[in-house]
């Protein structure tokens, strides 16, 4: 399996809520789903993906895009997609990987427009009491 030419074709993107001084709790969803998985030519599919980055009341963001599936596989995995929308668990879950890999780091450039919290987690600084074998903090 191979993908190549992954392109965003679509972005919306919107804050809710005009401040964001005071501290909140903002829990970030990640969705991303298959829109259509249709045969190219033989060993090759052409997917259509959307991915979302919701924010919950704080805002949205949202990419439409699209990149092209190579495998030996693909015309099963389109003839399957088109009538029961529907793929193995194995090449689904690289699909998905691979647009997240890919959506993720636009989405923090546009989370910093916005002024919203980006959309990856941030490493925790743990303290711990004096060590002889430490240094400094320790980054998790």
């Amino acid at each position: 399996m191979k993908i190549r030419n992954m392109e965003i074709r679509g972005v919306e993107a919107r804050r809710y809520i005009k401040d964001l001084s005071r501290p909140m709790n903002i829990r970030i969803d990640h969705n991303s789903n298959i829109t259509l998985f249709s045969v190219i030519k033989k060993g090759e599919a052409d997917v259509e993906f959307e991915y979302t980055a919701s924010f919950g009341p704080v805002g949205i963001i949202k990419f439409e895009g699209s990149f092209i599936y190579e495998g030996k596989d693909a015309e099963e995995i389109a003839n399957n997609w088109g009538e029961k929308k529907n793929m193995p668990n194995e090449i689904a879950s690289q699909i998905h990987t691979a647009i997240l890999h890919f959506c993720v780091p636009e989405a923090v450039f546009i989370a910093r427009e916005l002024k919203l919290p980006p959309p990856i987690p941030l490493p925790q600084v743990k303290f711990e009491k004096k060590s002889k074998d430490k240094f400094g903090p320790e980054v998790v």
